[in-house]
């Protein structure tokens, strides 16, 4: 068997459901290429892989991961960490 028909595509509405989202929104992602779509059938419509909505997801989740660590480190207080200057 090749390797595309291993290939599960999903309509935008059904990834619109999974992500919450509206399916236009789903569109724009797929035209900013953070999902593989592609526009399949006759008349031809978009179809995105299965596959790119879990990446998708863990890519979100590694973002929302990495704002947290930003917004942590921006909240230290540098005179916690360093010491004021009137302790030297």
């Amino acid at each position: 068997m090749s390797e595309t028909s291993d290939v599960r595509y999903l309509a935008p509405a059904q990834v619109a459901e999974l992500l919450a989202i509206e399916p236009d929104e789903v569109v724009e992602l797929i035209r900013a290429r953070r999902l593989r779509g592609a526009r399949l059938g006759s008349p031809p419509r978009w179809r995105v892989e299965q596959a790119s909505v879990g990446e998708y997801l863990e890519d979100q989740h590694e973002e929302s991961r990495r704002m947290a660590l930003w917004r942590e480190s921006n909240e230290a207080s540098f005179p916690e960490l360093w010491g004021s200057p009137s302790d030297s």
